[in-house]
Order: C-alpha cells, then structure tokens, then sequence
C-alpha cells in the first residue's frame, strides 16, 4: 500500500514563475513540493489519466502540463497508477481540486506531489501555453521562484538536455506483479509465454499482456543481453516503452540485432518499437511537440479502420527510411506520421501507443503454437 502525507493546512498563494528558454515568463501560484526546477516542457492532451501520466517514466527529465483544466478531482488512487519513483520534473495545470471526490481516493494531488517531491504551478493560461509549444515546438523551461534568473540559471536552462533516460530509470520500475508471471500463473490462464525486456514501462504493459493472454516468463533489465531472453519455455520477446531518445541507446539496439536473426516473434512498444526500427536500419527524428495524451487517433494503413489510442512518446520512426522487410502497419491521423510497423522476415510487430487487442491478437497469432504456460 503507497502511504501519502495528508496536510491540513495548504500554502498556495505562494507566486512562483515559469520562464521558457524562448523568453517567456508566466506568472502562477505553487502547489506540491516547495522546489525549482528545469525540464523540456511538453503538454498532454488527456481528459483523465493524470495518475498515469504521473507515474509515466517516459516523461523523465520533463515540465509536464495538462491541457484539460482541471486535474485531480478523483484524487489519488494507488491501485491506478505505476507503484514506481515519478520521474517528471514538474507538474503544470490550470486549476486542482483541493477537494476531490471519490470513494476510492487516498488523498489529494497537492498531497501526492509533495510526497514524491515534485514542484506544481496552477492558475497559468494553459490555453495559451499550448498554443506556444505547437508553435514553436517543445522546449527548455524552468520554474523559479524569482521572475528575474540569474546567470547560473539561465545557463542551466539554455544547456539543459535529457541524457540516459533509460539507465537513469533503471531500478525504479515495480516488480511485475506474481499473477502474471508464468511460475505463479494458473494453469490455462495463459495461452503463451514470453520474455519482457524493461526499458522503464514494463509494469503497465505486464497488466495488458496478462488482460490478453499472456503471461510474462521473466523481465530484464535495460543492460540485458539478447541471449538471456531467449529460452525454450517462451514463444515470444516483448520490447517496452520507456523514457529519452531512442538513438542514444547504442548498446541496447545492438543487441536488438541479434535477436533478429533467432527468428523469434517480436512484440514492440514505444521506446522498444523506435529501437527496434534503428536495429533493422531505419531512422527516427523528433516530433515538434510530440503525441502524448490518451485520446491520439491512429489508423491501420490498407483498411477504414482507425483506434483511440493512449500515446507518449517525442520522438517517431521515419516512415521513408524502413528497409524492404518492413511496412508501415498504423499512422498518425493527424500528422500521418508512422505509429506502427510489421516487418515481414523476423516476424515482429511494432507500435508507438499502448498496444490494443487487435495488436495483441496479431502478435498471438505469430507466436503461434498453442500454449506454453510454464505452470503446465
């Protein structure tokens, strides 16, 4: 049970700045941990979903601000977010709910924030701010308690970037949880097993895995090798999200490559699914200002049919640079930028988003088999 301090008397009214590195200053009033900070400032477009958006570990190194007004009105819910570190660098609304409503609520998000320490502003023109960042693309921003930065700081904010994103996630991450791994399955409860390589976002995709018939055989740190996910009992490799530039991770995607040639079905998400393109010789870039919400619209490519889908990710696989194994499976309705890939050879599929079931049952039926449930 996650425990959190409840404060019956709560400073608000404190004034508190946000400063973008393009030079603009908003003024707004502190909420959560009393601190500073500086971060990439991105926004996300969900209605609900806080509680995952703040437990996300792919926000790591980043300002996070929601587009939708109000925020925290169902209050804190352990049993609905990641039990891990928050790994944002500060959290920007419009207006929070000192008092939220729910039956299930153990405490409030002033509450939350100031337990994982994680500075807030609220009472900014969020409206406006988006608008910005759509514009000009996401950039460096700091929260400061002086309107005025000094030259240390200043610098720090012109210089800042997110650097070992997944290394510095390492360790963090909540242990899967017993129900949905293959020694403490129940037999028949699972149709396949697999191997889950962790880049930060293995405990969520764990929960969708076991919903759809899978049960995880064992889960590896970032710094695994590829020989270690590789044992008879498994039909199949699953790749998660995680947090930074996909690039950056030299070490990883070379070892994605040696999977490639065990031929063995591959499912991959977010980071995973950038990582894995690089290891077959595609490229990636970074968004302007990302996909990051729970309502981003894809559609399956040679089909009518489109999902809402949950996103977070900056960067995205450029579509023109896939190798000839390789196929867009899904794009981005709005931008038609690639959110999904089916590569011919390995077999593996990838998508950019939480994965849904008709990915699930695509991914299933390339295990193929029957079942391997270890408990069996």
């Amino acid at each position: 049970m996650v425990l959190f301090v409840e404060y019956m008397e709560v400073t608000i009214l404190n004034d508190v700045f946000l400063i973008l590195e393009n030079g603009m200053v908003f003024k707004g009033r502190a909420f959560g941990y009393d601190g500073e900070a500086v971060g990439e400032l991105v926004f996300s477009t969900g209605m609900t979903g806080y509680l995952e958006t703040l437990s996300d570990s792919a926000y790591y190194g980043q300002i996070v601000m929601q587009t939708f007004p109000l925020v925290g009105n169902y209050g804190i819910i352990s049993e609905d977010f990641d039990p891990l570190t928050a790994q944002l660098k500060a959290y920007i609304v419009r207006d929070w709910c000192q008092e939220p409503s729910n039956f299930r609520s153990e405490g409030n998000l002033d509450s939350f924030l100031r337990e994982k320490k994680i500075p807030g502003i609220f009472d900014i023109d969020t409206r406006k701010l988006t608008r910005i960042i759509r514009e000009q693309g996401s950039m460096n921003a700091m929260i400061s308690k002086n309107e005025k930065l000094t030259d240390e700081q200043r610098k720090a904010l012109k210089s800042y970037r997110i650097k070992d994103a997944v290394s510095n996630c390492a360790g963090t991450a909540a242990k899967i949880p017993d129900s949905l791994c293959c020694g403490e399955a129940k037999s028949g409860d699972f149709e396949y097993c697999v191997s889950l390589w962790d880049f930060g976002g293995a405990y969520r995709l764990s929960k969708l895995l076991g919903k759809n018939g899978i049960c995880v055989n064992k889960t590896l740190a970032f710094d695994a090798k590829a020989e270690e996910l590789c044992s008879p009992e498994v039909k199949g490799i699953v790749l998660s999200g995680g947090p930074g530039d996909p690039a950056e991770n030299t070490d990883i995607i070379n070892e994605i490559k040696k999977l490639l040639d065990r031929k063995i079905p591959i499912l991959a998400v977010g980071l995973g699914h950038q990582m894995l393109a690089l290891a077959c010789g595609a490229k990636t870039g970074k968004l302007k200002f990302g996909h990051r919400g729970a309502n981003q619209a894809v559609k399956q490519v040679d089909s009518t049919r489109c999902f809402i889908t949950a996103q977070n990710h900056g960067y995205v696989v450029m579509a023109d640079s896939l190798p000839e194994n390789a196929a867009q499976y899904y794009v981005n309705v709005n931008d038609g930028t690639c959110e999904g890939i089916i590569y011919e050879e390995i077999p593996a599929l990838s998508v950019s988003f939480e994965p849904n079931g008709e990915v699930f049952s695509k991914f299933k039926s390339m295990m193929g088999g029957g079942c391997t449930n270890a408990s069996k």
